[in-house]
């Protein structure tokens, strides 16, 4: 069967996450529905990323096998028009190209880029209500960055994964970790080859304790050795978190 890597756009925010749920709507459920309809076949949607309830893409990358070749665009064309027929849908196909039966969107995956949105000021979000998290206090984006570059690299990352996570190992090397504001906005970019589960939210609620002036930048080095979740921050709101980029 001919295997079709997909780039998709979600909006999270009305989905219990990526993977299929028994019970709530999911992205992948979403997804593979719609395949069903286009080419009358059931067929597994194999994502890059399981992200959780709430957290967004800009690009996704799926696999799915289809029964027979069709062209990309028509592919793309097809699976959103069985998407926009669904109600409440935020999800879009994005492109859609023909790959060798040895891709695999998860384990083919070199690096996974995320974004973090804090929205950081008095008046209450609009338009990003659930696209960022707002934070009232003023946050030192500065501190943020410096406490930051102690997480960068190999390490053990036990203090900043959910007790529930189910990796074998809490060892990850994380190979960007910034922090930029632009007016009232910060940015939190994040690279990896592979993430502990709300890793990424754990980490930016402990940069924020930093950024409110709670904690030191250093304080953060003390957490990450604890290798204890309770010695790091708390974990920040889905709504803020993006899956923007896999690399392969």
């Amino acid at each position: 069967m001919p295997r079709c890597k997909l780039t998709i756009e979600y909006d999270g925010t009305n989905y219990a996450g990526w993977q299929r749920q028994d019970d709530q709507p999911s992205v992948q459920e979403n997804i593979a529905a719609a395949v069903f309809k286009f080419c009358g076949v059931e067929t597994d949607v194999v994502g890059a990323g399981r992200t959780d309830a709430g957290v967004h893409a800009i690009a996704q990358v799926a696999h799915v096998d289809l029964p027979k070749e069709f062209d990309p665009f028509r592919v793309m064309q097809g699976i959103n028009f069985y998407l926009f027929e669904l109600p409440d849908n935020r999800i879009a196909i994005l492109s859609a190209e023909q790959v060798t039966d040895d891709f695999h969107a998860r384990f083919s995956a070199k690096k996974r880029h995320y974004l973090y949105r804090i929205i950081n000021r008095r008046a209450r979000l609009a338009l990003d209500a659930t696209r960022a998290w707002h934070v009232v206090e003023e946050l030192d984006a500065e501190a943020m960055h410096t406490a930051g570059g102690y997480l960068l690299g190999h390490h053990d990352f036990t203090s900043f994964r959910d007790t529930q996570c189910q990796a074998k190992s809490p060892v990850k090397t994380l190979e960007q970790l910034e922090v930029k504001r632009d007016g009232d906005e910060i940015h939190i970019i994040t690279s990896a080859r592979s993430f502990l589960h709300h890793q990424v939210r754990i980490i930016t609620g402990t940069l924020a304790l930093v950024g409110k002036g709670k904690w030191r930048p250093e304080d953060v080095i003390q957490a990450l050795e604890a290798r204890n979740r309770a010695s790091a921050g708390p974990t920040a709101p889905p709504d803020g978190l993006y899956l923007v980029r896999v690399e392969y």
